[in-house]
């Protein structure tokens, strides 16, 4: 039996979260420029959402760029630009051929103009995909976005349209940058790390997280079902018991 057929379709995560880990390092380790890992962790993308798309994944995040990436060496900053710009305007047809609607979250307007361009291109092309939501995080912080929504909720408040006390989960869930999608339920990271690195801090409060050795560069649909097989094994209680579940699971069968 292939690592495929182990995976259960009928308990697959609606959501997957990815931070993709160790490009640099992958490079460093084959005595080769930083960039040359960014290039190759291109294919791995590519890679990655063919097997979530073909799995019936409802939607992927991929972690692609953080607010705290700018910090980066000037070099690195804009060869990922210049990357992005064109794995944006070459997969446009992939996406359209396997149905998957692109979206982006995070503070695009810090992104270059051609950059900004290709992506409101590709949003509108593939706006009336329904298969898989393939949502890019670009520009993204976790605290940018928190801080985001509550200066619009305080707005709200300041204008009258909304009292303190009606503040809740689900007024705060609106006003995030995910507010259309549901929650992931897999986080998975690459490269051996062990941080949440400023990614969906409130959207994975209940979320399995997943930590593999493997480069980002090396990460392939095998290995994104090994994921899926280890969250499938786990036991979501949600604060419950065992035991709980287990009288829930029995009194619904």
């Amino acid at each position: 039996m292939s690592v495929r057929q182990q995976i259960n379709t009928q308990r697959l995560p609606r959501h997957i979260a990815i931070i993709m880990d160790g490009n640099g390092r992958w490079a460093k380790e084959k005595g080769e420029d930083r960039l040359f890992g960014h290039l190759h962790g291109v294919e791995s993308v590519r890679d990655i959402v063919e097997g979530a798309a073909e799995l019936g994944i409802g939607n992927l995040t991929l972690y692609a760029f953080s607010t705290e990436n700018w910090e980066r060496p000037e070099y690195e900053v804009t060869g990922l630009m210049e990357l992005l710009v064109d794995t944006i305007r070459n997969e446009i047809p992939t996406l359209n051929k396997n149905n998957i609607r692109l979206h982006v979250i995070g503070d695009t307007s810090m992104l270059p103009e051609d950059a900004q361009q290709q992506l409101q291109e590709a949003l509108a092309e593939t706006a009336s995909n329904t298969g898989l939501n393939l949502i890019m995080a670009l520009s993204y912080s976790s605290r940018w976005e928190m801080v985001k929504a509550v200066q619009q909720i305080a707005a709200e408040v300041k204008a009258g349209r909304l009292s303190p006390d009606a503040i809740t989960h689900e007024i705060l869930h609106a006003h995030l940058a995910t507010h259309n999608f549901p929650d992931p339920e897999l986080m998975i990271r690459t490269s051996g790390e062990f941080r949440i690195s400023n990614f969906l801090l409130y959207q994975l409060a209940y979320a399995e997280l997943y930590f593999t050795d493997t480069r980002w560069p090396d990460f392939r649909k095998e290995n994104l079902y090994e994921a899926i097989i280890d969250y499938q094994q786990r036991e979501r209680r949600f604060g419950k018991t065992g035991d709980q579940l287990k009288t829930t699971s029995e009194e619904n069968s």
